[in-house]
């Protein structure tokens, strides 16, 4: 090629923000975390309609089984609205299967719902004082009359009300009509599987952590730190952020870097790369210096999922 054209390639590189613009990026961030230590990115979208699912726990164990551990130590960078809480308690799984001794999770935005369970599954969260957790409680696709998904409504919304008007028919000496009207519009079978869903996650999340970074504390104990996540009327809101230092009050082990920090302003770099690249053409991005794998790209550098 000649010197001409090597100036436009780098920016068509750039425009598309192809991996070769990101690999000094996780060596830098290699170095600067210390020796053996290998990084690798999962980003899913906050804009394109995507969860954290099975499939991307896959995609993950196929980036790490191109790596030789040996004594290496997995830093996972994670930035995602959440998903499958099952998925979450895989993806911790894989991490630990291939870093052993341990293995750690930067959060350089957000990592949210499911994501907030991986990093529960690590033995330390690093996050500057800008990064954001959040509440684990389930959240329940609704329907239309029609089948077609019309929005995510929280778990606990949806079995409080249905709890009220048992409670309401159950009380009145009245004309219960009204109340079975209204109790119609539920499936017990329905109410079952949510309640169901609520215990799950509150199992996984206190199950990974008395595996990880609170192995020593006894269940009940965790389960009353983590209130905060767990609890929807700590929150109030399942959007609301815990910031770094509401996660130290959790009794989670957080390491906070200043956001002007070398370190971390390599890690905000790469952020503003992947974010912009699962803003605006790959769904879902998992890469290490070495792999790069992205689902729902039509076209491109990245290899497809």
């Amino acid at each position: 090629m000649s010197k001409r054209e090597a100036p436009f390639k780098r920016l068509i590189q750039e425009i598309h923000q192809s991996p070769e613009q990101r690999e000094d990026l996780y060596q830098q961030i290699e170095q600067a975390l210390g020796d053996n230590i290998r990084v690798v990115s999962l980003f899913t979208s906050f804009t394109f309609p995507v969860v954290l699912e099975d499939a991307d726990a896959d995609m993950l164990e196929e980036v790490l089984g191109d790596t030789d551990w040996g004594d290496k130590e997995l830093v996972l960078i994670l930035n995602s609205p959440g998903g499958s809480a099952l998925a979450a308690e895989r993806i911790v799984n894989i991490c630990r299967s291939f870093s052993e001794k341990s293995f750690r999770v930067i959060v350089p935005k957000m990592a949210k719902s499911a994501a907030t369970m991986v990093c529960l599954g690590s033995d330390e969260i690093i996050m500057s004082r800008t990064s954001e957790l959040g509440p684990i409680d389930p959240q329940i696709l609704i329907y239309d009359e029609h089948g077609e998904p019309v929005r995510y409504q929280a778990a606990h919304e949806i079995v409080d009300s249905y709890n009220e008007l048992m409670e309401e028919a159950n009380k009145t000496e009245g004309r219960i009509e009204p109340y079975l009207q209204q109790l119609a519009r539920y499936d017990a079978r329905d109410i079952r599987k949510i309640r169901s869903a609520q215990a799950l996650s509150e199992s996984i999340a206190v199950n990974l952590l008395k595996k990880g970074m609170l192995k020593r504390i006894r269940l009940d104990s965790i389960k009353s730190k983590i209130k905060p996540l767990l609890d929807p009327l700590a929150t109030q809101d399942h959007g609301r952020p815990l910031f770094a230092n509401d996660a130290k009050n959790c009794g989670l082990n957080v390491k906070i870097i200043d956001n002007q920090d070398a370190l971390w302003r390599l890690v905000w770099e790469l952020y503003i790369r992947l974010d912009f690249l699962t803003s605006t053409r790959a769904p879902k991005i998992i890469e290490s210096v070495d792999e790069s794998y992205v689902a729902g790209y039509a076209a491109g550098p990245e290899k497809e999922e």
